[in-house]
């Protein structure tokens, strides 16, 4: 089966979307990826990610929107 990407859009969600961001991680199978769209660079974010076992790469397509690409470290 080729490799997935999930789309997860927290930018209009309500309250603090960690919790969101970390099921969604948790449920990210090996191989597929997690594309984060968000209002701001979400850098406290990428401590979790390292800690956790996954890479990212973050790209700012708009002033007010971040796309931070999650995949499982090989």
């Amino acid at each position: 089966m080729p490799p997935t990407e999930r789309v997860l859009d927290v930018r209009e969600h309500d309250g603090e979307p960690f919790d969101t961001i970390t099921d969604a991680l948790d449920d990210l199978s090996d191989g597929d990826a997690l594309r984060l769209v968000n209002s701001f660079e979400p850098v406290p974010l990428y401590g979790v990610l390292d800690s956790r076992g996954f890479t990212h790469e973050t790209e700012q397509v708009d002033e007010n929107e971040w796309h931070v690409r999650v995949e499982h470290a090989e």
